[in-house]
């Protein structure tokens, strides 16, 4: 997930600190994900949707070396009981992300997944730290293709230390299973173990790019349509951006809020790429997804017969509708 980042009668959807209201008249119910991270997410922004979300996955915990993963934290457990409490599934989530890289690190999950007594200490760490939780979820990102059977070798591993639990993993997206080994991934090996696989479908552009969506649908449909054709359609979620970012000048990620206060009148719909966007003073730019967007990318997910989708994420300042 990127750290730069459905329905009854009428529903409150929580994707920010705010609400969105839609009515189910002509959108059916679909399994939704949202994902909370400890420290930004508040309990109250896990039940304030009106029952839209049936699972939270909460960003709790991270490899502490390639032996051992960080502990889980105050506010992680309070996000779990408040899910709990309103019957919501709790997934934790482990990743590679470092805070003094500000990105995932790559190197430190390789030297954990390429050996068996790391990976049996990482596992062991996991069960203990995911107690009460109702599964794990997998976040290890940036990978290479050499760490791909250190990955099915971990999965499976977990997958047995884990009974009665779910087991998911989120997947950097690709067109074929070429681009998918590049990053680690066996797509249809991995399946056998997992219960979901979460295609984040976002981060097509970004501040390592040129100015662009963060998931156009055309750019959404064709990485789904690979998914689809070698993974049961029942484990796949598609990945929905609840952000933006801007280009030329400021911060690199923008929350909904943010983009929409920058933008100003300036703000247009793409009807092609589900998207806002703004072209602004001095040369910057901005693109963002939110609920309209969201909507979008529903129709995209029943259209597939693709078990949900998955958000990334709850809990920022503000509306987004």
């Amino acid at each position: 997930m990127t750290r730069r980042s459905v329905l009854v009668l009428v529903s409150v959807v929580a994707l920010g600190a705010g609400t969105i209201t839609s009515s189910a008249a002509d959108r059916p119910r679909v399994n939704a994900t949202g994902y909370a991270m400890a420290g930004s997410a508040k309990p109250s922004d896990v039940t304030r949707d009106g029952g839209y979300l049936r699972t939270i996955g909460i960003d709790g915990v991270t490899l502490d070396g390639p032996a051992a993963v960080t502990s889980v934290g105050a506010d992680a457990q309070r996000l779990r009981r408040s899910a709990q409490r309103h019957r919501r599934k709790a997934v934790l989530l482990v990743s590679n992300y470092t805070d003094a890289l500000g990105d995932f690190d790559e190197p430190l999950a390789h030297r954990m997944l390429t050996s068996p007594r790391h990976r049996a200490s990482v596992v062991k760490d996991l069960v203990r730290a995911a107690r009460g939780f109702d599964g794990v979820q997998i976040d290890l990102e940036s990978l290479e293709a050499r760490d791909r059977e250190g990955l099915l070798a971990f999965t499976r591993e977990l997958r047995a230390a884990l009974p009665g639990r779910s087991l998911s993993m989120a997947v950097m997206a690709s067109t074929d299973d070429r681009g998918y080994r590049a990053r680690g991934y066996d797509l249809v090996a991995l399946a056998d173990s997992l219960d979901r696989v979460v295609l984040m479908a976002y981060d097509q552009h970004g501040p390592w790019s040129s100015a662009g969506p963060i998931g156009s649908l055309p750019w959404v449909r064709r990485q789904l349509a690979y998914v689809v054709q070698v993974l049961p359609r029942a484990k796949v979620d598609l990945g929905v951006a609840a952000y933006g970012y801007q280009w030329g000048g400021g911060a690199d990620q923008v929350s909904v809020p943010q983009a929409r206060a920058t933008a100003g009148k300036r703000a247009r719909w793409s009807a092609r790429h589900g998207e806002w966007t703004a072209r602004l003073p001095n040369g910057r730019r901005l693109w963002w997804s939110d609920r309209r967007s969201l909507v979008a990318r529903e129709k995209i997910a029943r259209s597939a017969g693709v078990h949900g989708v998955a958000i990334w994420q709850i809990g920022s300042s503000g509306r987004l509708r």
